[in-house]
């Protein structure tokens, strides 16, 4: 119990200490958002017992799926930190199962759960009272599984073949969350949820607490308190398993140099690229990426064939291309501080090396695909060619130039710990690079896709011209940012912080408090806007797909369908400039304790 208690007053004083700035306002609008999702399913208990089980076992994939692919989810407190303590493992897992429960996610699962509650108390007093331990259970079986399917995710990834089985799964995954249109116009052609659902989705331990209110309000005590044990029982299964799982993780994976072939060059440059390409069949960071970025580009393309669209099966290949590239956008950063080594380098060379490794991977994989998938539905040849041939010579440049000028502090391969897949500690900095890669790599497609949406076959060479200038000539000058700020670079990656004194650009933390809260409105308003709701209904009225979902553009009068979504495209446009330009006001805004930090 003290040792519980204590880490419990560890995770709470680090939550205090560490909501500041950005984090806190990432986490309150994460909150509000869980609470909003928590409040709509609790709401559910008054209308079906289904749709209740069902949405419990949406929590229960989320809470199993988020931190996989989030790099291993809450690390606040870890076992590495306790190792010198001589713990056993049953007693440190107990405690930071204690610990689990304080944050913001359990909080918000506990009011999620509270439906158990509602569903009791309005069968009789009795079925409301099995639902509390119900409730408690239901929680601790989905932390528990989460801590369970984190411990295991990073034992399994301490080779390269379960790396790739790990990144075919987490792609499908994503691609899954992000089509979900496709299974609410599937959900709406069905006329609602299957009969067998209910009986599947009770089945689950999700369903168990809803099973065991169920069985105490129709009078049967036995099941319900065999399904209350029960869950007891699954809890203690988890801890056990997961204090094992724990006693086995012993810091990051160490490949043996037995059997390589010593590395031969003729050239700087392709010394660099031997490097680079050893490295991809080395590294179970880059294996996950590559795989990942496959397995989503096919899920994503493939998944609406379940309503019958075909046009999307050939665009496999740009969107594989296109998360590869967003996946490499902390290219440096990754590398940790063996950053020096590569100062040592020419760095016009080994950035020429690094963009002819990720093409030598990424090129031929997509071409076979946008071939292929095209040939298969006899698409628009001209177009899918060019936006390809544009996105690889993009994603190229883009990579190394945004790694440099937007380098995220990246952790040390040897000191990754349980999870080899978690590469740094500042997650948001690291996803807002991602996208921030995303759509400059879309921009780069634009010019060959309008050519090519114009005038056919033009559009490829166009596609291939932008392609090379995007590849050399971004390529240039990521080789010239690395030149001119390479100790620069270093220094953030052993310090984690950014020096900003000499950029027109203010910290987000340097911010007041309500121009924080305008920053993150923007940054949020801003792709929803221009994304959801401007471009993608645009491509839908483009194509012909006849799907409303939540596009407001489509549920207009046909005559103010394109109005809204040009309106739609310039507000989230009107927002991320705003976001920009509160950035860009240096030293206008900053606090007192800001300016006396810089003194």
């Amino acid at each position: 119990m003290a040792v519980a208690l204590t880490m419990v007053r560890m995770k709470v004083a680090i939550i205090r200490h560490s909501m500041t700035g950005a984090r806190a306002g990432l986490v309150t609008t994460g909150g509000l958002l869980g609470v909003a999702l928590a409040v709509g399913t609790s709401a559910l208990a008054f209308v079906d017992a289904d749709l209740l089980a069902t949405a419990y076992a949406v929590w229960l994939l989320g809470w199993v799926l988020g931190p996989l692919l989030a790099g291993g989810g809450d690390q606040t407190i870890r076992p590495e930190f306790f190792a010198l303590l001589g713990l056993r493992p049953r007693r440190l897992a107990g405690g930071l199962l204690a610990a689990a429960f304080v944050g913001v996610a359990p909080a918000v699962s506990l009011l999620a759960s509270a439906g158990l509650v509602i569903t009791g108390m309005r069968r009789s007093a009795a079925a409301g009272l099995v639902a509390l331990p119900a409730l408690l259970l239901h929680l601790a079986v989905l932390v528990l599984l989460s801590k369970v399917a984190v411990a295991a995710f990073g034992l399994a990834l301490r080779s390269r073949a379960n790396a790739v089985l790990v990144g075919l799964l987490n792609g499908a995954v994503l691609a899954l969350l992000s089509q979900g249109w496709v299974f609410a116009v599937a959900f709406g052609q069905s006329g609602g949820l299957p009969p067998a659902t209910g009986a599947i989705v009770r089945a689950l331990p999700s369903g168990w607490g809803v099973l065991a209110v169920e069985s105490a309000a129709s009078g049967h005590w036995g099941r319900a308190a065999a399904l209350i044990a029960a869950l007891l029982l699954f809890c203690g299964l988890l801890l056990v398993v997961w204090a094992a799982l724990m006693a086995r993780r012993s810091g990051s994976p160490r490949p043996g140099m037995a059997g390589h072939r010593v590395l031969n060059a003729t050239s700087a440059r392709n010394a660099v690229l031997g490097k680079e390409i050893r490295t991809y069949f080395r590294d179970l960071v880059r294996i996950h990426q590559l795989v990942f970025a496959l397995s989503f580009g096919i899920c994503f393309a493939a998944l609406p064939l379940l309503v019958g669209w075909v046009q999307m099966l050939p665009w496999a290949g740009p969107v594989f291309v296109l998360m590869a590239a967003a996946l490499s956008a902390n290219l440096y950063g990754n590398d940790g501080t063996a950053l020096w080594i590569t100062l040592l380098t020419p760095r016009a060379i080994d950035v020429r090396g690094r963009q002819l490794a990720w093409l030598a991977f990424t090129a031929p994989v997509a071409l076979t695909l946008t071939l292929l998938f095209t040939a298969l539905v006899d698409g628009p040849w001209a177009l899918v060619l060019a936006v390809t041939f544009a996105l690889l010579g993009g994603g190229a440049g883009l990579a190394p130039l945004v790694s440099v000028y937007a380098l995220v502090p990246g952790i040390d391969p040897r000191r990754r710990g349980g999870n080899p897949l978690r590469v740094t500690e500042d997650d948001g900095s690291a996803t807002g690079v991602m996208y921030a890669l995303l759509a400059l790599a879309l921009l780069s497609a634009l010019p060959a896709g309008v050519v090519a949406l114009l005038y056919g076959w033009a559009g490829v060479p166009v596609g291939l011209t932008t392609g090379i200038l995007c590849w050399w000539g971004l390529g240039r000058m990521a080789a010239r940012r690395l030149r001119s700020h390479g100790p620069e670079l270093l220094q953030m990656m052993r310090s984690g912080r950014r020096d900003t004194s000499a950029t027109r650009w203010t910290r987000y933390n340097d911010l007041s408090k309500g121009r924080q809260a305008l920053v993150s409105l923007c940054m949020t308003a801003c792709p929803i806007a221009l994304v959801p709701q401007g471009i993608l209904p645009g491509v839908f009225k483009v194509v012909g797909v006849d799907a409303k979902a939540w596009f407001l553009a489509l549920h207009v009068p046909n005559w103010a369908q394109w109005p809204t979504i040009l309106c739609m495209v310039l507000l989230g446009v009107a927002f991320g400039a705003a976001a920009v330009r509160l950035l860009r006001e240096k030293g206008a805004h900053h606090p007192p304790e800001a300016h006396l930090e810089r003194a």
